[in-house]
């Protein structure tokens, strides 16, 4: 027991000789977390979309894909801690309308997306993250598709100063395999 105690006051010691090394690297070698606050603020203005919906997600049938064609229009709310996207799209299967409140939470550096349509009046479970630093953003979260529970990814890349890809996915076995259900492409109208 006395060895044990001995090897145990030398660890200790030898760490206590290491530690002030540690402690006196200048600070920024260690890098700052980032904040994301501001990840979203190319994206404000009026934005032309052009949207592809997968009609039945996880369904196993072969897939039936809609396309819509309108407008986005994101504005800033906060002074940036938030902001509020305006869908609107029409196409053959009619017409999607709804808006996204995004917002941000500083503590985890996080934001949740919170889409609600205007056709049923009804939010949908949100989907946190953020974007990577490089321009692309990537959100995930859980709910339910006709009676089941279901990941849900949410991915948005910034391709260009002037276009954007989002895309969603869904996933009905724990994130082994993912199913896209819906592709929107932005071009920018006005800044």
């Amino acid at each position: 027991m006395n060895l044990l105690r001995s090897l145990t006051i030398v660890a200790v010691l030898a760490g206590a000789a290491i530690l002030p090394h540690v402690v006196a690297q200048p600070a920024s070698t260690v890098p700052a977390a980032r904040d994301g606050q501001r990840d979203f603020d190319w994206e404000q203005g009026r934005w032309a979309t052009k949207v592809r919906v997968l009609r039945n997600p996880l369904s196993g049938e072969a897939p039936q894909w809609v396309e819509y064609g309108g407008t986005s229009v994101i504005k800033p709310l906060s002074g940036g801690k938030a902001n509020f996207v305006e869908l609107s799209v029409t196409g053959d299967a009619g017409k999607i309308e709804g808006g996204s409140l995004r917002l941000y939470n500083p503590g985890s550096r996080q934001w949740s997306l919170n889409f609600a349509s205007l056709r049923n009046g009804m939010l949908t479970a949100p989907v946190f993250g953020g974007f990577d630093g490089r321009g692309t953003g990537m959100f995930m979260g859980s709910d339910m598709l006709e009676g089941r529970a279901i990941l849900v990814r949410f991915v948005i890349t910034r391709v260009s100063p002037a276009s954007a890809r989002f895309e969603q996915a869904y996933s009905a076995d724990g994130g082994a395999t993912w199913e896209t259900n819906w592709i929107a492409t932005d071009t920018i109208e006005t800044p």
